[in-house]
């Protein structure tokens, strides 16, 4: 008889319990891996196009890169009224990927000499190529707000892309993305979420050739900002962008550009007035600074 099973009968007989040992600790499992269609190709890397004559079909793409609420999508269909440029609704191209789901079209890839990211760059291509074909127009000018976090390798997929840096005043800017949606975005959530924004754009601004044009002077005379935007691209202004309204731009619909009153009017709206200085907080100032909405 054990001493175990000597102790635990005494045990037993004067508590009603008795002694086990506790069950060692299993390390966690690790999470598998993910679907292999969801896996990058090993080495992945973001570079210009191997063979630019083949892999790419758009030349001199321009990308309008802003902030939220900051007046892209009227910008957007003043230049889509012109007769030479296309600027579809916010596509998001550059959330578009690839699955490799086996092995042999992985392997088929590299043995191709793709990079997961070149792959994409294709995709991305051919995507806005189509819809510049299908319009006529020898142009095109695609603007989502968001392909600020991505200007480095928008500007690396397309080496002869032209860029267009539109600001606003960064409190209008908060009060205008707080205004869209009061209920699911609350004020305390403005300046963070619209300051990321505005930070990346003034990062590309820094980096990258190309123009700027300011909301504020575009709503105040846009005849003279958008013969700017003209010369900038190599075309002749028309006076058929100032009364977009008589012209089809797609609906205008919530997540894939502006889809308030103000744009359904169908022509140029004065701006809000500029917040004055007591109204900008703190975090907002440098970027106020830098734009030259201070002095």
């Amino acid at each position: 008889m054990s001493w175990r099973y000597r102790a635990n009968t005494t045990l037993e007989g004067l508590t009603g319990y008795t002694l086990t040992r506790r069950p060692r600790k299993q390390p966690p499992k690790p999470p598998p891996p993910p679907p292999l269609a969801l896996q990058r190709l090993p080495g992945d890397e973001v570079r210009p196009p191997a063979d630019p004559a083949h892999d790419r079909l758009l030349r001199e793409p321009v990308f309008l890169l802003s902030s939220v609420r900051s007046g892209s999508t009227l910008l957007r269909v003043m230049l889509n009224s012109h007769s030479q440029v296309h600027s579809p609704i916010e596509t998001h191209f550059r959330r578009l990927t690839v699955g490799l789901g086996t092995e042999p079209v992985r392997q088929a890839m590299e043995a191709l000499g793709h990079t997961h990211s070149d792959i994409e760059h294709i995709v991305w291509d051919r995507l806005l190529h189509r819809e510049l074909t299908r319009s006529g127009k020898p142009v095109l000018a695609e603007k989502t707000p968001s392909n600020v976090f991505a200007w480095r390798r928008i500007a690396t997929c397309w080496p002869d892309a032209r860029f267009v840096f539109l600001l606003r005043h960064p409190m209008s800017i908060v009060q205008s993305w707080h205004e869209a949606d009061p209920g699911k975005r609350p004020m305390e959530e403005a300046v963070p979420r619209t300051l990321s924004y505005m930070t990346y754009l003034e990062e590309a601004r820094t980096h990258l050739d190309g123009l700027t044009l300011r909301y504020e002077d575009l709503v105040a005379d846009p005849e003279r900002e958008l013969r700017r935007l003209c010369l900038f691209l190599g075309v002749e202004f028309e006076p058929v962008m100032l009364t977009y309204g008589q012209k089809d731009h797609g609906g205008f619909v919530k997540g894939i550009g502006d889809w308030r009153d103000k744009i359904r009017a169908g022509t140029v709206v004065a701006g809000r007035p500029l917040p004055s200085a007591d109204e900008v907080p703190e975090e907002l100032r440098e970027i106020c600074r830098l734009w030259g909405y201070t002095r």
